[in-house]
């Protein structure tokens, strides 16, 4: 990945032509998504109102900006209408959400991604067409009550009925290879990976023999990978 000087030029059309994402709304869970992409290695735009939000985030992200986002003038100056992806994390006001995401479909940016603090807002921007809309609350609450329901480690929901879960392997797969458990015809699911204490995650196959304490990926229709997972 390259790293662009800030000296001579436009800092942010550099930033665009890298491996980069411009993140407009830096509160607690866009400053949160893009720290986390600039640790995996992506060159982040930051763009917010509130310069003491900007100012905490200076140094820490490839540019940070104060700029008014709704404004479609201020957004070419910083040559976001170079950038493929674009989050909109803006949270506490709806209305310059919905104005920033306008602007930036006429911009014609190929990939969108929107915060949505409710259905209402979430509406609004999908018959605007941005291209994926996030509902964080929501689909954290959903995920937690998978997680208190049952005895998944963790669940992530791949789409609507299909999920992936961490779980303890059970008893019945114990000591044998998957490939003769008979896993996807009695219970719907597939083992994906498996982990030891003190080891890596790896891939399963059919010759997988999984051992007492090992750590588990189960992936399948969401009932039942659940239901896998509460088997001891």
């Amino acid at each position: 990945m390259a790293r662009f000087p800030f000296f001579g030029g436009d800092p942010s059309r550099r930033i665009a032509e890298a491996d980069s994402v411009a993140v407009i709304g830096l509160g607690r869970f866009g400053s949160a998504l893009a720290l986390e992409l600039m640790a995996g290695g992506t060159e982040v735009l930051g763009i917010d109102l509130d310069e003491t939000l900007v100012q905490s985030l200076n140094g820490r992200l490839t540019q940070v900006v104060r700029s008014d986002s709704t404004k479609e003038e201020a957004l070419r100056q910083l040559a976001v209408d170079e950038f493929d992806r674009v989050v909109v994390a803006i949270g506490d006001d709806i209305s310059a959400s919905i104005l920033t995401c306008s602007v930036l479909l006429s911009m014609k940016i190929p990939v969108i991604w929107a915060k949505v603090v409710d259905d209402r807002h979430g509406l609004i921007l999908e018959q605007l067409g941005v291209h994926h809309v996030i509902y964080p609350e929501k689909d954290m609450g959903r995920r937690v009550a998978h997680l208190v329901r049952g005895a998944a480690l963790d669940y992530i929901e791949v789409e609507p009925g299909y999920a992936l879960v961490k779980a303890a392997a059970p008893v019945i797969l114990i000591g044998k290879r998957l490939g003769d458990s008979g896993l996807r015809t009695e219970h719907d699911v597939t083992v994906a990976a498996f982990k030891r204490a003190g080891e890596q995650w790896r891939n399963a196959d059919a010759d997988t023999v999984l051992h007492a304490g090992d750590t588990i990926l189960v992936v399948g229709p969401t009932a039942s990978a659940e239901s896998f997972a509460q088997l001891r």
